[in-house]
């Protein structure tokens, strides 16, 4: 029987699998956009909203309003938000830090110009204006939408008066006021530089002009001052 001239097939070894590197990482992540934060997002969200609700209303907004305007899926606004009250909540909550500059770090400076800059009293009338629309927008509307101003003192009235009491009763531990109850200060003293904004908000009657609004919002301050220093 004649022998096999066929020669013997040569074995090839497997490959071994390449272990990826950091600038393969690198490369297959190039060009990717960031993704944003849930945090970024609802920021986003919030403030194209509230132009929204300036323009059409609370009634007339719907969540489809909303994701046409920002341009974003219906299930990612529903992941962020359950429903359009919880939109308009995420508002006053940006919103909020126009109104009160907590947190902050103020102790260097004396009580009242302290509280002035808490305050943002000096502000230019655009800046100010700016800041007092959603007032004057949730001061019309809950008329016919009670919810708008609960959810004001919820997301904005309430933690702004919490971040104040705190920031007050921090002061008394240095010994720089004397204020036996901080919670209730820090309700007065809002009362005192934001309740005038909310009845000229709704009425007629209009702020005067900046310096004369800034000099009467900072002897709102000094007088009140007075009555906390310590004795």
């Amino acid at each position: 029987m004649p022998m096999s001239t066929a020669k013997p097939r040569r074995k090839i070894a497997a490959k071994k699998p390449k272990v990826p590197t950091p600038a393969d990482a690198a490369r297959r992540h190039r060009g990717r956009p960031k993704l944003m934060s849930d945090a970024e997002q609802t920021r986003q969200i919030a403030r194209q909203a509230r132009d929204l609700f300036f323009e059409k209303g609370y009634a007339r907004t719907t969540m489809d309003d909303i994701v046409a305007r920002c341009r974003i899926s219906k299930g990612t606004l529903y992941r962020l938000f359950s429903n359009k009250a919880e939109v308009f909540g995420a508002i006053i909550d940006d919103h909020r830090q126009t109104m009160l500059a907590l947190p902050g770090d103020y102790d260097a400076l004396p009580i009242d110009e302290a509280l002035a800059r808490i305050f943002l009293i000096e502000i230019d009338d655009e800046a100010n204006d700016a800041r007092m629309a959603l007032i004057r927008f949730v001061l019309v509307e809950a008329r016919q939408f009670p919810e708008l101003r609960a959810l004001l003192h919820a997301h904005g009235g309430d933690p702004s008066r919490q971040a104040l009491a705190r920031w007050l009763r921090r002061q008394q531990a240095k010994g720089r006021i004397a204020c036996p109850n901080a919670d209730d200060a820090a309700k007065a003293l809002m009362d005192l530089i934001f309740g005038a904004v909310a009845v000229k908000s709704e009425t007629v009657q209009q702020w005067p002009a900046r310096q004369e609004r800034i000099r009467y919002l900072r002897n709102c301050i000094r007088m009140f001052t007075q009555g906390i220093l310590p004795r």
